[in-house]
């Protein structure tokens, strides 16, 4: 009887060990997890950052391109008048 009061007891303290010990690792993880969690929302917010700048500069590249088209129209315009006063002079 003695011995099946032991191997009970010795049990118990195994389960009471091994009990104790996952809700330590589980608490380890779970503080890890809230690091990486923080780490992860600061990289996605740097990361939101530089993708808002990438897009003004489309942004602003875009619109140059536009007034360098315009300006390009213009200055064929502008040679075109040219040759025709100068043709004009000429006859």
């Amino acid at each position: 009887m003695e011995t099946i009061i032991s191997a009970i007891i010795s049990a118990g303290a195994a389960i009471l060990v091994c009990i104790i010990s996952q809700n330590r690792q589980a608490i380890k993880l779970e503080a890890q997890l809230d690091k990486q969690t923080a780490l992860f929302g600061q990289s996605l917010n740097t990361l939101s950052q530089r993708v808002e700048k990438h897009n003004n500069v489309i942004e602003r590249t875009y619109k140059l391109e536009q007034r360098v088209a315009v300006q390009e129209e213009q200055i064929k315009v502008a040679n075109h008048r040219i040759e025709d006063l100068e043709h004009e002079k000429e006859s």
